[in-house]
């Protein structure tokens, strides 16, 4: 039988849980029922149409020097318009700090498995080790792992959710988190900017340093038996304000919906993605204040095949 994470304290979860790094360990060589997703949603369509490229920002251009900083606007504007992503590249966010957070949280999923099932997360807060997302018996299954955590504000922070072990993976976590959320402040800047707004005003729609709030996800892909019946992560909008994704420089795995078409993203080395939000996009149509109550947040997914 096949190893389950099912314990008194997964109880809300409609059925056991079964992370797929184990049935990907079991060396199954055909998908389980529950992963299969429907032909519509299969990973298809994808196009090779050398035009339609996820456009690449140069952060380094957001300087005093206005004719370089008016055409790195113009670029954003673009970006966010015609695309909604775009390739962040030049963005001062330390290589050493990127790179022990990815070694970091790559120990931790080659932990052994009962060690990593202490963190099992519930649906009520979704923090912690999971292997699901909703709370719908019977729903088709994402082939993933995950790991979630909140970040800011500090007193929503549950430090007992962070693993101890690796014992360097608190810390990592904390200087990366810092620098993303400063990276962020700075691209919400740019973006207020680029609609003629003054270079505050997307940043104070979303509460100010007061009411900024972040979380993050790290995604852990195993090797699936048939990649091409499922996906690691389902098509989705993302409700926040901005997410940034580090993806994995050597995999093409990201794709993003432009048109009719999926398009798949060809990594940048040292880049992140970004990933204009829900709200963002309805603050740009409006050009209204929303509440403070907003959730402003970065999404940091570590793209990690074995």
């Amino acid at each position: 039988s096949t190893p389950t994470m099912a314990s008194s304290n997964l109880l809300d979860w409609p059925e056991p849980i079964v992370p797929v790094q184990t049935l990907s360990n079991s060396g199954m060589s055909s998908l389980p029922q529950q992963y299969v997703k429907p032909p519509s949603e299969r990973p298809s369509g994808v196009t090779n149409d050398p035009n339609l490229s996820i456009p690449v920002i140069d952060l380094a251009s957001f300087s005093n020097t206005p004719e370089h900083h008016q055409e790195m606007l113009k670029a954003i504007a673009s970006a966010c318009k015609n695309w909604g992503f775009f390739q962040l590249v030049n963005h001062d966010v330390d290589t050493e700090a990127v790179r022990r957070m990815r070694s970091a949280w790559r120990e931790f999923f080659d932990l052994p498995m009962e060690e990593k099932k202490a963190h099992a997360n519930l649906p009520v807060t979704y923090e912690g080790y999971g292997s699901r997302l909703g709370v719908e018996k019977g729903a088709i299954l994402d082939w993933s792992d995950y790991y979630f955590l909140n970040l800011f504000p500090s007193d929503i922070r549950n430090l007992d959710k962070w693993p101890k072990i690796p014992t360097d993976l608190r810390e990592a976590t904390e200087k990366y988190a810092c620098q993303l959320i400063s990276l962020c402040q700075v691209l919400l800047k740019a973006m207020s900017s680029s609609l003629g707004l003054e270079e505050d005003y997307l940043h104070n729609a979303f509460g100010g340093s007061d009411g900024i709030s972040a979380t993050m996800r790290v995604n852990y892909y195993p090797r699936c038996p048939q990649p091409e019946l499922t996906l690691g992560l389902s098509s989705h909008s993302d409700p926040g304000g901005i997410t940034l994704l580090l993806t994995d420089d050597n995999v093409e795995g990201t794709q993003v919906r432009k048109g009719d078409a999926w398009v798949t993203v060809q990594p940048v080395p040292g880049s992140f993605l970004v990933n204009v939000g829900d709200q963002i996009q309805v603050i740009a149509v409006a050009y209204l204040p929303f509440s403070v109550n907003l959730m402003y947040m970065y999404h940091c997914i570590l793209d990690y095949l074995v």
